[in-house]
């Protein structure tokens, strides 16, 4: 299936699967406001796709559970009988919940505490029982459960694949946003954006895939529902099949957390790569560095809250991240751009979106003015596209990809490619909230 199709089979399947998990916020009107329905939907939406990925081995698994009972190890087991790296160990399935409408609450609590340790730590994160208790409260639980027993919600990987399942996740995340009207800086990044930014990574890195045995990291700072991680896996596979990608990322919102939790336990990586807490004031990968770096910083979002970690790891100077200088408090999107630049390997690239404030706030000497400098001076920043306006669902503004890179080809040595991609793309049929444009594969292959 080609990019183009992907692009719109995106569209119409998320929407309707979407559509029918977003139908349950009808059961809950009235026990919750319309801003507080994502804190049952979102859950009960990992949860069913966690139980619809088990269901085939659902038998073996308590088969294999009488068996090992007793012994003090068994997660090994009982993870090889369900082909995953998390089980559940409930004799309960969503359709035997619901055929015992009486008991529904102790059954479902049951069947939550047979989940792995890991499923539980995604479900603790979420503050699911808070969600539980208020649901037992209104007499709603019974409901819910049954809403998403549906035909048309079988969520099984046969049904609807781990990116489209992103990108479902990601749609409920932006009709929870838009109804608790969060910050339009906190904007999704859609398959044809991604796709780019896949393709000038990997277009300019010269040594990507020349011989056998590739391994490449991948590191998202931002990650959300950790969509951008599993596509750029996805663009670099079409490249070579046989190329090894290890995805890192961190997330601050506990529930888009969650899924990038769930998403990366169900694709069998490793979930202690995805980490949660904030990039700027709890780095959780000191040390590390990667050969690639893809993300969407939030935009126009001060950093306040994480100023006094910031300003102390900006008097490190080169020992920490932000030595160089510090934009304004209003817009912390340029210290991502330095975390990112602090984590690159010494041949790796960096393909980060930044509003249009990056290239020119602050006077000459200022902090905005010093780390384009140092960025320059380096010659690590190689090219900077502009995207075309109404490209994200939930902003209009003009954006663009910055691409950094630590080891540029000969040929693009001490200067920038500056590209004015913002007409290059394909009217939508149909808008998705603010995103009227796609920029397909022939505008791809143009900006490439």
């Amino acid at each position: 299936m080609d990019t183009n199709e992907k692009i719109k089979i995106v569209g119409t399947n998320i929407q309707e699967k979407a559509n029918l998990i977003w139908n349950v916020a009808n059961s809950l009107f009235g026990a919750y406001k319309p801003h507080e329905y994502g804190l049952v939907i979102l859950p009960m939406t990992v949860i069913k796709r966690f139980h619809d990925c088990l269901l085939p081995t659902h038998q073996a698994v308590l088969d294999t559970y009488k068996k090992v009972e007793k012994l003090a190890v068994k997660d090994g087991f009982l993870r090889k009988a369900s082909g995953y790296q998390f089980y559940n160990t409930s004799p309960f399935t969503f359709r035997t919940l619901i055929a015992d409408p009486e008991n529904i609450v102790d059954n479902f609590k049951a069947y939550l505490n047979g989940f792995s340790d890991n499923v539980q730590d995604i479900l603790a994160r979420m503050d699911f029982d808070s969600q539980i208790k208020h649901m037992e409260e209104a007499g709603l639980l019974y409901q819910v459960i049954s809403d998403f027993c549906t035909d048309k919600g079988d969520f099984s990987p046969e049904k609807i694949s781990a990116v489209d399942m992103g990108y479902v996740f990601e749609n409920l995340v932006r009709r929870f946003s838009e109804s608790y009207n969060e910050e339009a800086g906190a904007h999704f990044t859609s398959r044809d954006i991604i796709y780019l930014m896949s393709d000038l990574l990997v277009a300019g890195d010269e040594s990507a895939f020349t011989g056998d045995g590739i391994s490449k990291t991948v590191y998202d700072m931002t990650m959300g529902t950790s969509q951008m991680l599993t596509c750029m896996e996805e663009r670099v596979h079409a490249l070579d099949k046989e190329a090894e990608i290890i995805c890192y990322g961190q997330e601050i919102n506990p529930f888009t957390f969650g899924i990038a939790k769930a998403d990366m336990l169900i694709r069998g990586g490793d979930p202690e790569n995805m980490q949660f807490g904030d990039t700027l004031n709890a780095d959780k990968f000191k040390g590390y560095t990667f050969d690639y770096i893809i993300s969407n910083p939030p935009f126009g979002i001060d950093w306040k809250r994480e100023a006094a970690d910031v300003e102390k790891e900006h008097k490190l100077g080169d020992a920490g991240r932000f030595g160089v200088g510090l934009p304004q408090k209003s817009d912390g999107q340029m210290l991502f751009l330095l975390n990112g630049i602090a984590k690159l390997k010494d041949t790796g690239r960096m393909a980060i979106i930044q509003n249009g404030s990056s290239l020119f706030t602050g006077d000459a000497g200022s902090g905005p003015s010093e780390i384009r400098r140092y960025i320059i001076e380096n010659d690590w920043l190689d090219a900077i596209v502009q995207l075309p306006n109404d490209s994200f669902y939930n902003t209009g503004i003009a954006t663009y990809i910055w691409i950094v890179s630590k080891n540029k080809p000969e040929t693009h040595r001490e200067r920038i490619l500056l590209i004015d991609a913002s007409k290059c793309c394909e009217a939508r049929r149909r808008p998705i909230g603010n995103k009227r444009v796609d920029i397909t594969e022939s505008c791809r292959n143009l900006i490439t």
